[in-house]
């Protein structure tokens, strides 16, 4: 736990069951599921090696009018890789990072979600001013705490979408420099589509034909719905399968504990999906997602890739996604990060995610806006399955 001392715009908790139930109504947030008490709850609970801390700003008045979740971690440089390792080896060449103990990062953000989930402004706010605000706490959070002013090298604000950024590039005048990775990629559901043939009527003849064969190569799978009552048996599998997808990304801020599933469907029941996909006996894959409003959030999939490529499992995955969205008449469908250009295959475009980062010396900090600079999303062939809405009749 840390001790922290309030400020005159900033009351700071070291977890989200110190904050009174009269903030949460003050705020009005919970309605987004990623600012739900119970949602923060089941992440902070199963992640002990994590440090969760919480800000809550305030008006004149002593009024709550944002919040933010702030989370202290160990990054460990090795796991970056992929198209990100120049930045790993220059960055250690040049001392910004260390070659050895781990980066203590502070973040504010969600480190298991892409998107604008770590920051809630209050309506009719100068966003600018709130976050000009928020950097002021952040440092006075830190600077508050001799142990935490020694401890953070490096601080990271993440996700914003590109309709934010006019109002979260304040953050450069307190020294953060910006970078983007991979975007999240979206699917906008169609009115017309009523059921998922409507779906799969809407595409071009060779994206429905690929859509037919994933199914035709999946169809001897079997799709289970994972309850509070059978979870504790498919856990163990359904994590060494997470475990094997996540071993392949450019780099992790975390490793998802999936023992956080049980609080999920608890909590949030048929709003939080989650399901197994089986081979005989066997465990192949799990997808899990949350119902966020009108849209449908994937979140980690379990995937076993030697049997991938044979029985189309992924691909069936994404239909499936969909396939719920529809039925449970949503707008949208947010497949996250990583695997753009088959997720583009199905419909989904890119959402381009933008972060903030600075190291705590100033000359290190220096050099890394010259290697951020470096940094782009991969490139990958954007797919468009769908026919033109001024040709319908498009083959």
């Amino acid at each position: 736990m840390i001790c922290y001392s309030n400020s005159n715009t900033a009351l700071f908790f070291s977890s989200v069951d110190e904050i009174p139930t009269k903030i949460w109504d003050e705020l009005k947030c919970t309605a987004n599921i990623y600012f739900h008490p119970n949602f923060i709850n089941a992440l902070e609970k199963n992640h002990p090696d994590i440090i969760f801390s919480y800000i809550v700003l305030v008006d004149q008045n002593n009024q709550p009018i944002a919040f933010a979740s702030i989370k202290i971690i160990d990054f460990y440089i090795d796991s970056i890789k992929n198209d990100l390792e120049f930045l790993k080896n220059i960055g250690r060449k040049l001392h910004v990072f260390p070659d050895k103990k781990p980066l203590k990062l502070l973040i504010c953000g969600n480190t298991f979600v892409s998107g604008e989930h770590g920051v809630f402004i209050k309506k009719n706010q100068d966003k600018k001013v709130v976050i000009k605000e928020l950097a002021e706490s952040i440092n006075h959070f830190v600077n508050s705490n001799k142990k935490l002013k020694k401890q953070i090298d490096a601080f990271l604000i993440k996700d914003f979408a590109k309709e934010s950024l006019f109002i979260t590039d304040e953050l450069k005048d307190f020294s953060y420099h910006t970078f983007s990775v991979e975007p999240n990629m979206q699917l906008q559901l169609h009115n017309d589509w009523q059921n998922f043939e409507d779906y799969l009527a809407s595409m071009k003849t060779k994206f429905r034909v690929k859509a037919r064969k994933a199914f035709k190569q999946s169809a001897v799978i079997r799709i289970e719905e994972v309850t509070l009552q059978n979870i504790d048996k498919k856990l163990p599998k359904m994590t060494a399968l997470y475990e094997k997808v996540a071993s392949n990304a450019n780099f992790n801020l975390g490793s998802f504990n999936l023992e956080t599933y049980k609080d999920l469907k608890e909590k949030f029941a048929d709003d939080y999906i989650l399901k197994t996909y089986w081979l005989d006996d066997k465990i192949v894959g799990f997808i899990s997602g949350v119902i966020n409003q009108k849209s449908l959030d994937a979140h980690f999939v379990g995937i076993d890739y030697n049997l991938n490529r044979a029985y189309a499992i992924y691909q069936r995955m994404l239909y499936d996604y969909i396939e719920i969205a529809i039925n449970k008449k949503l707008k949208t469908v947010n497949f996250g990060r990583t695997a753009s250009e088959i997720k583009s295959s199905v419909g989904a475009e890119p959402q381009g995610l933008t972060m903030y980062l600075r190291h705590k010396k100033s000359i290190k900090n220096r050099i890394l806006k010259l290697l951020l600079q470096r940094v782009q999303p991969t490139a990958f062939q954007q797919k468009l399955p769908f026919k033109t809405v001024k040709n319908p009749d498009e083959k």
